[in-house]
């Protein structure tokens, strides 16, 4: 059984593009620095044959991962959910009740997680600690930085 991956319609347009990228571009680059390399001569001491030889091979690799993600990909249109429940896709305003800081958070998919702009991976701890909680529930999350105690204040679906 082909497990899916949740992504929301968002993150599986900047995978597709990022997947466009590396075919359309990086690759024939690529190609071209090694026809390049190889016309120098000796391959065996060509250290440009060997970096653009490296570089094929991770971008071939990303593209594989890519291919793959998004053959299983399961897109949620987050527009279309709704409710005060917690579930993939929301976006979280939370308060540190230790620190009464504010913090939100979109719960997205692995491959579209990225903290710094405030979407976290539904598999991470807090995410996880968060599914299934409503608005006014108190979350205990235990984490790598330690534990913390949230309230949660608001739940939206955009």
């Amino acid at each position: 059984m082909v497990e899916k991956i949740p992504m929301t319609a968002s993150g599986h347009q900047a995978l597709e593009e990022e997947l466009k990228r590396l075919t359309s571009i990086e690759r024939p680059r690529i190609i071209n620095a090694i026809s390049e390399a190889r016309a120098h001569g000796d391959l065996s001491e060509n250290a440009e044959y060997h970096a653009a030889k490296e570089q094929q091979s991770l971008n071939e690799g990303r593209i594989a991962e890519l291919e793959d993600k998004l053959g299983r990909a399961e897109i949620i249109d987050v527009s279309k959910l709704s409710g005060s429940k917690i579930k993939f896709g929301a976006t979280v305003k939370l308060i540190d009740e230790d620190s009464e800081q504010e913090k939100t958070y979109q719960i997205v998919g692995d491959m579209e997680a990225d903290v710094k702009s405030g979407r976290i991976s539904i598999s991470s701890p807090i995410a996880r600690a968060l599914i299934g909680k409503d608005i006014g529930d108190t979350v205990e999350v235990v984490a790598p930085g330690g534990a913390h105690s949230y309230e949660v204040v608001d739940v939206r679906y955009v």
